[in-house]
Formats: C-alpha cells, structure tokens, sequence
C-alpha cells in the first residue's frame, strides 16, 4: 500500500479558498521553503484513509489476546456518555459552581474505586499506568521524609514485573532490587527477607503477576516489607481478574494504580488516552496530588492536601477517559464488576486447558485472567520460536498474542481472551493454534515465512530496532 505522500500529484488540490480581502502580512520567522505536503484531491485522500482503515485490526475485527494489556470490548454507551455536551464544552478553569455535574463524575469514580481498592483515598490526575506507578512511588518518598526516613531508598521488584516498575521507581530518585521468582513463578520470601532492611522504601508487585498467578503468600509478603518499615505499592495492570473479589488494600497495598483505560472501559490500543487513578491508604491521603473533590455545604468543591506532592499533570486528568470509566461501574454495578473478573478468569483458564496437550505451559496450575505457554521446546527441536506462531496466527485474522514477556519465561506467549470472548471465539482461536502447531512440526521452513497473505510480510526486525527510520524521507521531483 502505498503512503500518502507516494500518492501525491504535484498541483492538486482539495479546497479553492477564496481570494484573500484583507491585507497579507508576514510573520517575522517564516520557513525559507514552502512546507512539504502531499498534494491529493478529496476523493484520494479518502479512499487513503479508509483503505488504511480496513488494514487495522481491531477488537471489531476478531479475536485479540493480547496478554497484560489487552484492549477489550468496550460498550458504546462509554463512548455515548463522554460525548454528551455538558462533559466536552467545558473549560477546566471554570469557577466549582459552574461544573456540578463533573465534579460529581470526579467524587463518584473516586468513591468506587475506592471501594473496588479497598483504600481511603484516590486522586484522578495521573495519565497513565506507568505515571501512576511513579505517581504512587512520589507518595512513599513523601511519606519517608517525612518521618525522617531519609535512608529509605531502595524499592524492592521481583523479576517478573512490568518493565515500567524499575524505570519508575529510577525516576522517582529510588534504587532498584530485583529478586528472583519461586520455582511456584512467585515471589520468593526467602529471597524477599534477604533484602529488606533499613534501606527498604517499599515493593513494587502485581497480583495477579505477569504470569498470570495469584500470589497465595501475598499477607505474608506484605507483612514481611512492613516489619521492615516498607510500604507496599499495587500495580493494578491485572485488575481485571479479581476487581470486586479480591481487594489490594485488603491484601496489604499502601497505595496501588489502575488502570482505566484498560479494566474500565476506554480503548488504549494506539498510544492513548489513558488514565492511572493512585488510590492510597489514609496516611497517604495528605500526600496526593493535585485537587480532589470534596462535598461541603451541599455542593461539590475541589481542595489540594497541605503536604501534596504537587501537580502531576494538568487539572483533574484525562477527563473523559473518567467519565467512560463511571459509566462502565454504574452498567455494570455491584453484581456486574465481580462477574466480568469472573468471566475473564474462566476464559483465560478454558483456553489454556484447551492448549494444554499441544503447548507446553510455562506454569502448569490455575491462572487467573491471562497465562503463559513456552515454545522452547518446539525452539530446541525444530527451530520454531514464540515469534513464528505469532507471525503465523496474522493469516487467520487473528491478532498474535504477547510475546518473550516476561523475561523469566524463554520463548513466552502470554494470551488474555478477556471476559468478552464466546466459547465459540474461543475454541476458534484454540483451534488455530493447534493447527498451526501441527503444521509447522510437519514444515518448519513453512512457518519461519508466515504471514502470508498480509499487507506487509516478515520485516527485518534486527536492522530496524538498530538503524530505525524515524522520518519519512520524500522523494522531491
């Protein structure tokens, strides 16, 4: 297909203005060439974008088990409620009296998730999972200093986390320790007593992790990094198997993110928008950022905590990411939130079960919402890798899964089929990746060319990670 500068024909033109009727003035810097843009008409332009559509590959389109991320089916009522024009044609800086109803959206989804977290308090400015992981570390240097803990500088991350829990806790000032998984694929205590200390600021864990498995020691953990005065911080990137049963704050967690743009709601397939809400325990509350939404005197009004960390972003956060959260709790309500954890549990392990006699799983137990199979086995013995059942599946019109990650797991393929996938999707997706398997033990030269009937082929991934094109190069006639 080609780009939409390879379209182009030089002198046409989409729209005529009219002449100008008001003097032209110059700005004072102005570009010493005219700016390089294609030059299409409306028709081409048009049929660009909706051919570049049909190449997409959506949750519309079929099965994504895109594992630790998956960008689920979201209802169009979110979308619905985000576009009504007392949420879009507002302004941030208008005065609390003017903006009742957000200020309601904002104090409810605070109020639920809350409740959902087991914490007392949550602030909605963070703008992503990432910025929430750091947002939340803020929170635990606060609270360190002050107390006097000014030794306090190591966080303490088992190595099957997310790569963004290191590269946060580096920016918020703190040392990383790494230590290792059990053989059981969670933390190991033993490991875990060896490094607390004096110098622990806190631990960073998922739980469910990245494999898919439930810490059952996870009261003991936390109890072990309290003894020593650390804090204990929840990634809530796997909340979507246990929202509504299971609580963090329950567990032990200080302080933990979600997610909305992934357990509520909003799609965040393309880079955004997002939103990273930190909830936190009550002698967190005072250190959280930005303004959040009180009622005082029958009315909604926004305060900033005395020892607040300072803003993280701009305002309240990605608003409208927000209000498709609350529209998505107050659907879905008390019995609804728990089942969907319940259905994506029951997923993830029906597809797993199914594969079991064709791929080797990286942990043989019940997983939660998502699990881990290896291809190492099928690497040593004919030369298939993780990525070529991955680049095979692009034929069937089904997008691959995660793969190599996490780390801990040679040859990894990590599927989520989230709560929203049939049986029927279900054991259509299972059904491939049989066959898949099947052929390529019988052809593994057939397997290392797939896909075939795609846009684009296999690329040559080496050369672009190390000599990457950034910038479209036109070719000037």
């Amino acid at each position: 297909m080609k780009l939409i500068f390879e379209r182009s024909v030089s002198g046409k033109k989409c729209t005529i203005f009219p002449d100008c009727d008001v003097p032209v003035v110059m700005p004072a810097r102005c570009r010493s060439e005219p700016l390089n843009l294609p030059e299409l008409g409306e028709n081409d332009i048009s049929r660009h974008y909706t051919a570049l559509a049909k190449e997409v590959h959506g949750v519309n389109d079929g099965v994504y088990p895109l594992g630790s991320c998956t960008m689920k089916y979201n209802p169009k009522i979110d979308d619905e409620a985000a576009s009504l024009r007392g949420f879009t044609d507002i302004h941030p800086l208008q005065d609390d009296g003017h903006v009742q109803g957000c200020l309601e959206v904002l104090y409810r989804t605070e109020d639920f998730l809350c409740k959902i977290c087991g914490m007392d308090a949550v602030s909605l400015q963070p703008a992503a999972g990432a910025h929430g992981e750091f947002t939340g570390l803020l929170l635990f240097k606060a609270y360190h200093l002050s107390r006097g803990d000014t030794h306090r500088t190591k966080i303490i991350i088992p190595d099957s986390a997310h790569g963004t829990n290191p590269a946060s806790s580096t920016m918020a000032g703190f040392e990383v320790v790494n230590i290792p998984s059990g053989d059981d694929g969670c933390i190991d205590c033993t490991a875990l007593k060896a490094v607390v200390g004096p110098d622990t600021a806190g631990l960073m864990l998922t739980n469910p992790n990245t494999l898919g498995l439930f810490d059952r020691n996870i009261t003991a953990i936390c109890k072990i990094v309290h003894d020593a005065g650390g804090l204990c911080y929840y990634d809530g990137a796997n909340l979507n198997a246990i929202m509504g049963i299971a609580r963090p704050g329950d567990m032990g967690f200080d302080a933990v993110h979600v997610n909305l743009h992934k357990t509520f709601a909003t799609p965040h397939g393309g880079g955004g928008p997002g939103s990273g809400p930190v909830g936190c325990k009550a002698f967190l509350a005072d250190f959280l950022p930005g303004k959040r939404v009180i009622v005082k005197d029958g009315s909604y009004k926004t305060v900033r905590s005395a020892h607040s960390v300072g803003d993280v972003r701009s305002f309240s956060g990605n608003f409208l990411v927000i209000v498709r959260a609350l529209t998505y709790m107050l659907t879905l309500g008390r019995d609804g939130i728990p089942c969907t954890a319940q259905n994506a549990v029951l997923n993830a392990n029906y597809l797993r079960c199914c594969l079991d006699a064709t791929y080797k799983q990286a942990f043989n137990r019940l997983c939660m919402h998502e699990f881990v199979i290896t291809c190492l086995p099928e690497k040593e013995k004919f030369g298939i890798s993780a990525l070529d059942i991955a680049k095979a599946l692009l034929d069937y019109g089904i997008h691959p899964p995660t793969i190599y990650f996490p780390l801990i797991v040679k040859e990894a393929l990590m599927f989520e089929p989230t709560e929203t996938e049939s049986k029927a999707a279900l054991d259509t997706l299972a059904a491939v990746l049989i066959e898949i398997h099947r052929k390529a033990l019988q052809n593994p030269e057939w397997i290392h060319h797939a896909p075939y009937r795609t846009t684009i082929f296999r690329l040559d991934e080496v050369t672009a990670a190390r000599h990457p094109k950034i910038v479209y190069e036109p070719v000037l006639h």
